[in-house]
């Protein structure tokens, strides 16, 4: 976390958690050498498990731009301890996220599990990749998937943030897993109760 404190807790950030009270907590965090933040075993498999994140760039007009990113599980892969990667596949064709990358190379993800209510926070600074500049990376990313580029994230900063206030959320599949011990129950008793009426006397 120390290189997520070092970019995210501005001057201003550290006066406002002065006035607020909560200064000296965040001050233990900021001690030892400053060096951007890598990812762990925890990281790895947290992000092995979302299909969705959403991106954070910054235009040439100042302004920040947030976008939604979704996929398979694991779509967003893991190259080493501190590159992140994905695949950018053809959407509304706006192409803000890209061009704001090639002003503006600084972009922040936030990646949520909302059954746990978990959230990740990460500050990277971004690269586009294409086929014909890096075909190993590239296929390495993409896989089969149509992609018109990838981007590659190099990790300065994270942040697991806190976990209230996220609001439980659940997948189709995740829902499916959920009932299924209550639609084998009622199955059973449905049979049962065939059996039982079938056995009945007229």
């Amino acid at each position: 976390m120390r290189g997520f404190t070092t970019i995210a807790f501005t001057p201003a950030v550290k006066a406002e958690q002065q006035r607020q009270g909560s200064r000296g907590g965040y001050a233990r965090l900021e001690r030892g050498p400053v060096e951007p933040d890598t990812l762990g075993e925890d990281e790895v498999g947290f992000l092995a498990e979302r299909d969705s994140f959403y991106l954070a760039s910054v235009g040439e007009t100042g302004w920040p731009y947030l976008q939604h990113r979704g996929g398979p599980k694991g779509f967003v892969r893991v190259l080493d301890e501190r590159t992140l990667a994905f695949a950018d596949l053809r959407g509304n064709r706006q192409y803000v996220s890209v061009g704001n990358v090639a002003g503006d190379d600084r972009v922040a993800l936030i990646f949520v599990d909302y059954p746990n209510q978990a959230r990740l926070k990460v500050l990277a600074r971004a690269r586009i990749v294409t086929r014909a500049q890096d075909p190993v990376t590239f296929d390495r990313v993409a896989g089969d998937a149509p992609a018109e580029r990838v981007f590659v994230l190099s990790i300065e900063g994270l942040d697991w943030n806190c976990p209230k206030y996220i609001t439980p959320r659940y997948t189709e599949d995740e829902v499916r897993i959920m009932v299924r011990p209550v639609l084998e129950r009622l199955e059973a008793l449905e049979r049962e109760n065939a059996e039982l009426r079938a056995r009945a006397p007229g």
